[in-house]
């Protein structure tokens, strides 16, 4: 079985579903600590032919607090703002009506638990993609819940019987292969390839949120794209 695991993003850029797309199970990591100024809870889209933030509000955001343990503003005033973000951002784009819906739907949620806002959001995008990969939730799998890092990957792994364990690029140097392989586990790190889209005739933009890539892309184009990754050892 290919295993992933990665902390619950705020509609994570392309290579997050690729590596999620890959595997045949993917867990969601909601019961680590929470990273301020990362992707958790913030992403970015294209204004104006750049780059900007938009995110979910946290309140009382605390890095010595797990994701599942975090509550966020999702008020009417809170939700229609990042709505009409979007709009303002994308009503001209070629994909606008078929994928506004989705992100709408995600965006007005009603959860206020953070990992439970972000989890709807990965399932929803799946659905939407077509991605059937099994998703499972860190803090609903029996485990050691003392081991951190490298050791709480592997318990999760040995827990699920993985017998490959896929990681996205910017985690190679968090992991040892050969303690992997004396545990009977392969290791592998997804490198996304260079993937381009026209933006309203603007420069490319890079690795924006799943948002761009949704308005500019049919979900045909967008599966070509989950595809385009190299696996390295």
């Amino acid at each position: 079985m290919k295993l992933g695991i990665m902390q619950p993003y705020f509609f994570p850029y392309i290579g997050y579903w690729q590596l999620l797309n890959a595997v045949d199970t993917y867990v969601i990591f909601d019961d680590v600590n929470f990273i301020k100024r990362g992707w958790i809870n913030r992403n970015r889209i294209l204004v104006d032919g750049a780059p900007e933030y938009f995110n979910v509000i946290i309140q009382k955001a605390s890095q010595n607090r797990l994701i599942n343990e975090l509550s966020i503003i999702n008020d009417r005033e809170t939700t229609a703002k990042n709505i009409r973000m979007i709009e303002n951002a994308y009503r001209k784009a070629p994909y606008y009506r078929e994928a506004a819906p989705v992100v709408e739907g995600i965006i007005g949620y009603g959860d206020t638990n953070l990992a439970g806002f972000l989890s709807h959001s990965i399932q929803e995008i799946c659905s939407y993609l077509g991605i059937k990969t099994t998703l499972l939730l860190s803090s609903r799998i029996e485990k050691d819940n003392m081991k951190r890092g490298q050791e709480k990957i592997l318990a999760i792994c040995r827990e699920l019987g993985a017998a490959d364990y896929y990681n996205a690029i910017g985690g190679r140097k968090l992991y040892d292969p050969e303690i992997f392989r004396e545990q009977g586990i392969r290791l592998y790190f997804l490198q996304t390839d260079d993937i381009m889209y026209e933006q309203f005739g603007n420069p490319f933009q890079s690795n924006l949120s799943i948002i761009d890539v949704m308005m500019f892309n049919p979900v045909e184009k967008i599966r070509e794209m989950l595809a385009q990754f190299t696996l390295i050892e």
